[in-house]
């Protein structure tokens, strides 16, 4: 079992502990504002998309609504996952 320097960074660790003796001094509003601006400017900027038309024979589209019914979410959505995973290598392609 891992110990909490091995899981948490020296700065987590000093968070917890001043949570734990009661001495937490979270941001000033003003600054918790200009951090949430600054974090979700990163996140628009990591996870730009691009909209591509592509043609789907309808039998394969029926196939992959299924297969995203069954995951839970829309199949565009489903469809865009799947891209991403061979992209980034996480599924093969094998021709």
């Amino acid at each position: 079992m891992k110990t909490d320097n091995e899981i948490y960074t020296a700065e987590e660790l000093e968070i917890i502990t001043q949570i734990e003796n009661d001495n937490y001094m979270p941001l000033p509003q003003n600054e918790f504002e200009q951090e949430k601006k600054r974090f979700q400017l990163m996140a628009i900027n990591t996870l730009k998309r691009k909209s591509i038309p592509i043609d789907i024979i309808e039998q394969d589209i029926a196939k992959i609504e299924a297969m995203a019914l069954n995951e839970g979410m829309p199949y565009q959505l489903f469809i865009a996952s799947i891209l991403h995973k061979i992209a980034n290598g996480e599924l093969k392609y094998s021709a």
